[in-house]
């Protein structure tokens, strides 16, 4: 039989041609498919429920008296940084659950499926948005009945949690990345704490950066996660807004730009 002939589900994935329209069916489908993972494993969504409520107490109880003389102050000035946080440390879990599916032969079934291949990656990102969502909610709430005061409206507190999102999901991709280049998903996890200690650490997130020492201070100076730190405590103390929230849309659409093509080649090479 000539492939003429054979009809789109039996044409091997690579020869069929995928149209905007059939590309988001496949990503809704392969998104339901992500979250009925998650439904049958809820383990999965400790992380999301339970980083936020662990950072805010081990900080704020911990180094809150020394960092800013007191625990009431010093929620105000983490809880905007840990949203920035908490969405890149869900971000770079990603990659370890890609590698897993590789190494699983989940991988193998959709090489047979004509679907496109973008839509694997894009369902993993749609999925990540709804578990940032539920992880950022329980971190706001839990601040406020610790005694976070938004001292703004909310939608300045809605454009916070989306500054965060965004930036957070322009990472999934080097996530993603990092989990179809390494081997094992151990190694994607030792890789991706290398990556997110010094841009946690090194940045305006826990404590204020004019202590620090120069070299240092140049380090936070151009770190991504400061500029969101700074931008979403304008966003929710008040203040006038500085560059910070620009610094953090060219980033995030940068790193996008630049690793969405990257991961999606490399999908298309290992499947």
């Amino acid at each position: 039989m000539s492939a003429a002939t054979l009809s789109p589900a039996t044409l091997p994935a690579d020869d069929v041609r995928i149209g905007p329209r059939a590309t988001l069916r496949h990503i809704g489908a392969l998104t339901r498919r992500n979250l009925m993972r998650i439904k049958a494993d809820p383990e999965s969504m400790l992380d999301a429920l339970l980083m936020p409520i662990i950072f805010i107490v081990l900080f704020v109880y911990v180094f809150g008296g020394a960092v800013a003389g007191g625990q009431q102050e010093y929620i105000q000035y983490l809880v905007p940084g840990l949203l920035g946080t908490t969405g890149l440390n869900l971000a770079m879990a990603v990659g370890t659950g890609l590698n897993s599916d590789f190494q699983t032969g989940v991988m193998d079934r959709f090489r047979t499926l004509p679907i496109g291949r973008s839509a694997v990656l894009l369902s993993k990102i749609a999925a990540e948005m709804l578990r940032g969502l539920v992880s950022f909610t329980i971190l706001i709430g839990f601040a406020m009945l610790l005694g976070l005061d938004i001292k703004t409206d909310f939608l300045q507190l809605l454009a916070a949690v989306g500054l965060s999102l965004m930036f957070g999901m322009s990472i999934v991709w080097i996530s993603m990345l990092l989990g179809m280049a390494l081997r094992s998903a151990q190694a994607v996890q030792g890789v991706s704490m290398l990556v997110i200690m010094p841009l946690q650490f090194g940045s305006s997130i826990f404590a204020p950066t004019h202590t620090m020492p120069g070299w240092l201070q140049s380090f936070t100076k151009y770190n991504p996660l400061s500029a969101l730190a700074d931008a979403c405590r304008s966003l929710i103390n008040g203040g006038a807004l500085t560059h910070s929230v620009l610094v953090v849309v060219v980033w995030s659409v940068g790193i996008t730009a630049v690793t969405a093509p990257l991961a999606v080649a490399r999908f298309r090479k290992r499947t």
